[in-house]
Parts: C-alpha cells; sequence; structure tokens
C-alpha cells in the first residue's frame, strides 16, 4: 500500500505570522509532496513496499540511499506538520514538563539546548527532542532528511518534537536569519501532541 500525503489539520495561513502561508503551501505541496512521491517509487516491487514507515526507518541501512532520503523526509514532515498548531506555544505541562526539568534542569534550559542544536545544524537538517530506549528526553540534531529513529542515527530513540532547518522551511520569511525562524517556531509548537508522543 502506497504512503500517502497528509492532509494538514489546519489551514496554511494559520501559522501566521510566525510562519508564512506560501511557505507552508510550497513546503506541504511540494517538498512533502515530492519525497512521498520518491519514496512510493524507490519501494515500488520491493519486499519492503507495504512495510510501516517506522519500520523502514529502523533498519535504514540495509535500504539505498533514496529510501533513506525520501522516507526520512516523509517521515520527519508527517511529524513536522503534527507538532505545530494555531493558538499554540507556551509551556508543555504535567509529566512532560516534568522529565524536561528532570533531564534538562528547567523548560528555558532545555529550549536553549534546542535552539542551539537547530542553528548549529551546518547546512540542512533538522532538530529534536528525543526519548531514548531507557525514557530519558535528549536534544540532538541530523543532517538531511535523517532522524531519530533510524539505525545510523547518532542519537537513536522516538521524535516527540522536531524542527526542520532546511531553507524551504523558512528562506521566504527569513532568509538567512534562522535564528529568528526558531524563535518563532516556539509560538506554533503543539504541546498537546508533543505530550502524546512522548507518552507512547
Amino acid at each position: 500500500m502506497a504512503f500517502e500525503l497528509p492532509k494538514l489539520a489546519y489551514a496554511y495561513d494559520s501559522l501566521e505570522p510566525y510562519i508564512d502561508a506560501r511557505t507552508m503551501e510550497i513546503h506541504h505541496t511540494k517538498h512533502h509532496a515530492a519525497y512521498t512521491t520518491k519514496l512510493n517509487e524507490a519501494l515500488s516491487g520491493t519486499s519492503h513496499a507495504n512495510d510501516s514507515i517506522e519500520s523502514i526507518m529502523a533498519g535504514i541501512s540495509q535500504h539505498p540511499v533514496a529510501v533513506r532520503n525520501n522516507g526520512g523526509g516523509f517521515y520527519n514532515h508527517n511529524l513536522f506538520w503534527t507538532i505545530m498548531a494555531p493558538n499554540a506555544g507556551g509551556k508543555p505541562e504535567g509529566d512532560l514538563l516534568d522529565a524536561i526539568s528532570r533531564y534538562f534542569g528547567s523548560f528555558d534550559q532545555m529550549k536553549e539546548k534546542f535552539n542551539n542544536a537547530a542553528a548549529t545544524r551546518f547546512g540542512s537538517g533538522w532538530a529534536w527532542l528525543v526519548k531514548t530506549s531507557k525514557g530519558e528526553l535528549v536534544v540532538s540534531s541530523t543532517p538531511n532528511q535523517d532522524n531519530p529513529l533510524m539505525d545510523i542515527a547518532e542519537v537513536k530513540g522516538t521524535p516527540v518534537l522536531g524542527l526542520d532547518v532546511w531553507e524551504h522551511a523558512y528562506y521566504l520569511k527569513y532568509q538567512n536569519r534562522r535564528p529568528e525562524y526558531i524563535d518563532a517556531f516556539w509560538s506554533v509548537v503543539n504541546w498537546k501532541e508533543v505530550d502524546r508522543r512522548f507518552k507512547i
């Protein structure tokens, strides 16, 4: 069964002024759509054509580079759209906030570490808040469309929060001012979804 481009739960202009409608539309209908199409093409006729995307990520070292790049792009963007929402932002609550405080000292310290991971990722890539197999929370970043689910990742675990720092995610509005984009991201984080992923 072929992978499908997911529909967004909100309109392209819903995250303004933090992320502009034109960037959202191009990002979803062009970039994410292309990753989806090319992933299906790369898997067509193989024994992995019906595997879950999570299973493919877990064994990515056994796949050709087209599956790694496009499968990562497909998975990462699926997560990205859901961990953002209109009228969101603020701070997490409950168990998630407790865990963040336990592993980072405070929410602000976690944000600082995450922002640094996103700002210093050379070239294209992602910043992540990751739940490890031991249940710990760590911040990491990956190049290109890699992610922590991949067996080749330097830091492995389940992503609970991710930020796309490819230029196509922010250049129309922020140009080369990546730190401004990173700062704006916190105003649209959907903490309910992040908390749901943390509790899985």
